[in-house]
């Protein structure tokens, strides 16, 4: 399977239950962000830009698990900054692990090699390392001489030891598809689990000329949905022709709610109005029906898959072909 069984079970579990009980808006993942520190400075970043007059503070380890439990999805992501930079970071995962949460830890990887001592697999525990292409485009995109092979290295120990290892990689306007299939070839043959691929999206405080707009994203995106044919790309077959221009689909803002050292980010992980002091004052007070695209200019570009994976959840078996896509998908 694509995923593993025990997060199919429970991902499917948890989405069936909100359905029965007609709940309207419900998350699938919590975006946590213990610390906005990083030990890059990538032009593409928006959170080190955002969050620069704040970013040495953190979250306590008891605000996190606060968070973790006053929000019901059933996937944490540990993100930041670079997670690895937390100080409690270890506690922090295994206390969400023994909440029986699925956690996707991100990574910029150099840290990674150093820290898997401290971690151990798990059946619920993803690592996912950051790639954006080969040596020379990894290292000049995240501005750092040798990144690319100290996160190998990290990945390259993280499967002998065991961990279940995905990599996330960004597709930018000058981004070279080919590269991008070389690069999942050399992954695959260490070992790496699974991609995650998305287009970049300009942050408020990110200028443009990296990032892509609508036409471009579906341009590129139907050489990634022939990519996808090949390697084990985990963006939904739904997810992946909206962004080659084939499907419609509104953004599902609420569906991975982030939570950092300023509260509970609204309306979503890329833009800021507000932030709330609790998940249910931030799902309360959010007017979520002015967001998306034709409703906010911010949003006028924006295919992210943090708004518009969780829409393939209410599409998907509204039509039989497309929940046998995402059967077959999932099987393979």
């Amino acid at each position: 399977m694509r995923f593993p069984l025990r997060l199919n079970y429970d991902l499917s579990k948890y989405i069936i239950s909100n359905r029965m009980a007609k709940v309207e808006k419900f998350p699938l993942v919590l975006m946590l962000e213990p610390t906005h520190l990083c030990n890059l400075a990538c032009s593409g970043c928006g959170r080190i830009r955002e969050y620069a007059a704040s970013i040495s503070q953190e979250m306590s380890l008891d605000e996190c698990l606060q968070s973790v439990d006053e929000c019901p999805a059933p996937v944490v992501t540990i993100t930041g900054g670079e997670p690895l930079l937390y100080s409690r970071v270890f506690e922090l995962t295994e206390a969400v692990l023994a909440r029986k949460k699925h956690v996707y830890f991100c990574t910029n990887g150099l840290l990674l090699e150093e820290s898997l001592d401290r971690l151990q697999p798990h059946p619920n525990f993803t690592l996912n390392v950051h790639m954006d292409g080969l040596e020379e485009t990894h290292d000049r995109i995240l501005e750092c001489t040798g990144a690319f092979r100290t996160a190998l290295a990290g990945i390259r120990k993280a499967k002998q030891l065991g961990f279940r290892v995905w990599t996330n990689t960004t597709i930018f306007k000058e981004t070279d598809l080919g590269e991008i299939d070389r690069l999942f070839t050399l992954l695959k043959d260490m070992g790496v689990d699974g991609f995650l691929v998305a287009p970049g999206f300009g942050y408020e405080a990110v200028g443009e000329k990296l990032f892509l707009e609508r036409r471009e994203i579906e341009k590129k995106f139907g050489e990634v949905f022939e990519m996808s044919k090949r390697h084990r790309i985990l963006s939904t077959p739904m997810y992946l022709r909206f962004l080659k221009g084939e499907k419609a689909l509104e953004c599902t803002p609420w569906g991975n709610p982030t939570r950092n050292t300023q509260g509970w980010k609204a309306p979503c992980y890329l833009i800021t109005d507000a932030h709330y002091p609790t998940y249910g004052e931030m799902m309360e007070k959010t007017e979520w029906d002015r967001y998306g695209v034709g409703r906010d200019d911010r949003c006028a570009q924006c295919m992210m898959h943090c708004g518009f994976e969780p829409s393939v959840v209410g599409e998907v078996g509204k039509n039989w072909r497309d929940l046998w896509e995402m059967i077959v998908w999932n099987l393979s």
